[in-house]
């Protein structure tokens, strides 16, 4: 097992005892020799629109390998790839549906939503894009040969949803050792969204999005791999203090960084020593901080495996 100073002295949170490394030395990650990994978000959103199958494919035809997605559930159960709880923004329910206000993912079923153009907002060359199901955008995924950071979006909305999702997944063969150990990681805004997948998938990889209190990092630490801050409420100081406690699979917590755009910025995410940065132009991002874009599928997970 790697191990990492503890930076600071904190108290366990809710009765959680106190983490302590076993060393002051830290081995090198994959983020510290090649640059953090890139991260394409929503697919290459900047590119082609968000979170559909050209979105990843524009991300595949960049070389970028890991692409982030959002799920949201119709009203008929099927899970679909959408950032928004809403239709409204990157479809065009309101001229296909109009009198469905205010147009929110569970009040569609899965046929009505995939009658809707989910392209033409972004540009006239993607009119008639689909909003893909989360069996066709890991498909899609899979057949670019490329790895997958899930989100459940707004968990709340949908009792049940973990379950559902990683069932989803396990039909399509994501979780397998091979998926497990290196391809993919589920994240969520909600911490108890990602710890019940952590209970009931306790091999898949998980992240937190937000940014935790140092004091309340060794619960988290209980059920989540990574900490994904936004990159404006990063510090150096922060970085170091996740890195410093043991995640549930045994390996130093990471830090993805999010929604990064451009080269400025990204190098001063990458200089607070962050595993990953999730950019809607990963090209721009990846010129910045060197990270080759490809990957490597013999380092197991993001940038460790087990």
């Amino acid at each position: 097992m790697y191990a990492r100073a503890v930076a600071v002295t904190t108290t366990a949170f809710l009765g959680v005892a106190l983490l302590t490394p076993l060393s002051h030395a830290r081995a090198p990650q994959i983020g510290e020799d090649d640059g953090p990994v890139v991260v394409a978000h929503r697919g290459a959103s900047g590119y082609a629109p968000e979170n559909t199958l050209a979105a990843v494919d524009r991300a595949a035809e960049l070389g970028i390998r890991w692409v982030e997605n959002d799920v949201q559930r119709t009203r008929d159960g099927e899970l679909v790839v959408l950032h928004d709880d809403s239709l409204r923004r990157t479809t065009d329910v309101e001229e296909v549906f109009p009198d469905r206000s205010p147009w929110k993912v569970k009040d569609f079923t899965a046929a009505e939503i995939a009658r809707l153009d989910a392209g033409s907002w972004f540009g006239p060359e993607y009119a008639g894009a689909r909003v893909p199901t989360l069996e066709q955008y890991v498909e899609r995924v899979e057949d670019n040969h490329q790895k997958l950071l899930l989100e459940l979006k707004n968990p709340e909305l949908y009792p049940g949803i973990e379950e559902e999702t990683l069932k989803v997944l396990a039909n399509e063969g994501w979780l397998d050792r091979r998926h497990v150990a290196g391809r993919l990681v589920v994240q969520s805004f909600s911490a108890d969204s990602i710890r019940t997948v952590h209970e009931l998938k306790p091999a898949v990889k998980t992240g937190f999005l937000g940014t935790p209190s140092v004091s309340d990092l060794p619960e988290y630490a209980e059920f989540a791999d990574q900490i994904n801050p936004s990159h404006g409420s990063l510090s150096m100081s922060y970085v170091s203090s996740v890195h410093a406690f043991t995640g549930p699979h045994g390996r130093p917590l990471e830090v993805l960084t999010w929604t990064v755009d451009d080269a400025a910025t990204a190098r001063r995410v990458a200089g607070y020593d962050v595993d990953g940065i999730i950019t809607n132009k990963p090209d721009v991002v990846r010129e910045a901080v060197g990270e080759d874009g490809d990957g490597d599928e013999d380092r197991g997970g993001l940038l460790t495996g087990w």
